[in-house]
């Protein structure tokens, strides 16, 4: 059973970092496309960033120029670096990755369990 595992939340005061995990567990051939998304409370859950399988990253605007979205494609782990953090950046943050698994055809989507983060002022 393949499965996306976060780490890396937590609570940090404004202005503070965070490096967020993803790592796949199980067996694939390679990890397609990788996606954050967050979801506060009482909002529904938004895009933070996205890069595809070609490379191409794309960033809400509101997180443009303070998170980095990465990956490492030889052990199938994305990251989400997020610096300059502001309180409403708080936040249940979800990785989503299209796994594409060895003999089978097709993209597999899969979603982490989650991971808190909070920033306090």
């Amino acid at each position: 059973q393949v499965q996306l595992v976060e780490s890396g939340g937590g609570l940090v005061q404004v202005g503070g970092s965070l490096r967020l995990s993803c790592a796949v567990s199980g067996s694939i051939l390679r990890l397609d496309y990788m996606r954050w998304y967050r979801q506060a409370p009482g909002k529904q859950r938004e895009l933070v960033a996205g890069v595809v399988s070609g490379g191409e990253i794309s960033y809400a605007d509101s997180v443009k120029g303070r998170f980095t979205i990465s990956r490492d494609n030889v052990k199938n782990i994305g990251y989400l670096q997020m610096n300059n953090l502001k309180p409403e950046d708080t936040a249940v943050y979800y990785c989503n990755g299209g796994i594409r698994l060895v003999g089978k055809p097709g993209i597999y989507d899969r979603w982490g369990q989650g991971t808190q983060v909070t920033v306090s002022s």
